[in-house]
């Protein structure tokens, strides 16, 4: 998410409305923070793992740290503990902070901050894998072979201890230079190894760049950063675990899903067409995960490629079942191109606390609780509303933002090229800033040509462009 390092007094109030407009929740009621404030003196799991070297890897200034891992050889191929935020020992069922957390769904997260799940005494500490400190979380143990295939996977609660933690651009430049830790060596090792197998079973990532605010002297530029390359392989880890999760929940005949259709043949013709018109090549018989993984983010029109790109990751919906699993396309995410569910980010997602709960329950040979299995039908309905507020809500407010870095511009040219084309008008990639908008004439998909501001409003978040 967009973050913005001292928000004006439009761009805050733009944030505010914006909150007020998509009923985004504030502040918790007074006996949900009680609730978190007792919750906090429950007991740690008496399965101690305080000696294995846990580390965790997130953006710098993180709080709300979900997963820690640790990572060691195993004759050619390895095993990956990977703990999760034990959010469960917290939240009871039915407790007033499983109600709340169920009315607001996710975290979400604004340019001037975020909207927490769990109260900040959960999230930010008690529940949180912060470092050096003593906390309860689901263990992970998941086996590799040599190509990097799981042969093996459990998971059980235990007290862990992170003994350090990381972001991504010190992990990256540490790999970059010479003399990498351990830890840091195998985590990009088992990356690459599933990265190739992610590959060979057809899988599709959409390789969507970052999108940040840089200010200077009172005004702001945005522009775009690509992952480096340990953010796949630190997402690789997770989706692997996810897809351990569903495979061992789709056996055990109970649990929830994260799905997703395959895209439907029309949809790839029509961005091989967009392809086409702006230049970049496109080979025949490369799927279109491939030629996503192949395009280079440093250029405009590859950039735009990967906006128009977003229908084909389209349908992603959770899928509940109890008695009879779902199979075939019914049990898969295309993106990953296998069973996938989500249990690593249960401070930040509803849904991971009660995969989490299935998954530990099968594990031990125990019956799922019946208040689980009457929660997990409800989920998919709580998700898809709580997914759509934060879509909404990261959508507004990078509106609002493209407004504030154009607004001082009014009137200046630009240059950019027509990256999509509809019955409601054109769209225009620019070069420079990083935005995408609107635009006016009579233009074709593909052109490269100037165009000028028209109007760029904040409080309406509205940007327009016509040629030049």
């Amino acid at each position: 998410m967009l973050r913005v390092p001292a928000p004006s007094t439009d761009l805050r109030a733009a944030f505010d409305a914006i909150r007020a407009e998509l009923d985004v929740p504030q502040a918790f009621p007074a006996e949900v923070l009680a609730a978190a404030e007792e919750a906090v003196r429950a007991p740690l799991p008496a399965r101690d793992l305080t000696d294995v070297p846990f580390f965790t890897i997130d953006p710098p200034g993180s709080m709300d740290l979900d997963q820690a891992m640790a990572l060691e050889r195993d004759g050619d191929g390895h095993r990956v503990r990977y703990a999760i935020a034990d959010v469960p020992a917290f939240v009871p069922l039915g407790s007033p902070l499983d109600a709340e957390a169920r009315r607001r769904g996710v975290t979400i997260y604004a340019p001037d901050g975020r909207t927490p799940l769990h109260p900040p005494v959960l999230s930010e500490d008690a529940a949180s894998l912060l470092p050096d400190r003593e906390r309860p979380a689901f263990v992970w143990d998941l086996r590799l072979d040599g190509r990097g295939v799981v042969t093996g996977a459990t998971v059980a609660r235990a007290r862990v201890r992170s003994r350090a933690r990381h972001d991504y651009a010190s992990v990256q430049a540490t790999l970059d230079a010479a003399g990498a830790p351990e830890e840091l060596v195998l985590l990009r090792e088992i990356g690459e190894r599933r990265i190739a197998l992610e590959r060979e079973r057809g899988g599709a990532e959409l390789p969507m760049p970052a999108q940040e605010i840089e200010e200077h002297d009172g005004r702001y530029a945005l522009v775009y950063r690509p992952q480096v390359p340990v953010e796949d392989h630190n997402a690789q880890i997770s989706l692997m675990t996810g897809s351990a999760a569903a495979q061992l929940m789709l056996d055990g005949g109970i649990g929830i899903l994260r799905t997703m259709p395959p895209p439907a043949g029309e949809a790839v013709g029509q961005l091989r067409r967009q392809a086409r018109a702006l230049g970049v090549a496109w080979p025949d018989g490369v799927a279109h995960g491939a030629f996503l993984r192949s395009l280079n983010l440093a250029r405009p029109e590859h950039v735009a490629i990967v906006h128009a790109a977003r229908r084909l990751f389209r349908g992603a919906a959770y899928t509940a079942f109890d008695g009879t699993a779902p199979t075939g396309d019914d049990a898969r995410h295309a993106g990953v191109a296998a069973p996938y569910a989500h249990v690593t980010a249960p401070l930040r997602r509803l849904v991971d606390r009660f995969g989490l709960l299935v998954c530990a329950a099968l594990c031990a040979g125990e019956p799922v609780p019946e208040d689980l299995r009457a929660a997990l039908p409800l989920l998919p309905d709580l998700m898809r509303a709580a997914d759509r507020r934060a879509s909404s809500v990261e959508r507004a407010c990078l509106d609002a933002v493209e407004a504030a870095v154009l607004a001082p511009r009014a009137g200046e040219t630009f240059r950019g090229v027509v990256v999509g084309r509809d019955d409601r008008g054109a769209q225009v990639q620019l070069h420079d800033p990083a935005v995408v908008a609107p635009l006016e004439g009579d233009v074709q998909l593909g052109d490269e040509l100037d165009v000028r501001l028209v109007e760029a409003d904040v409080a309406r978040r509205v940007v327009r462009f016509a040629a030049a």
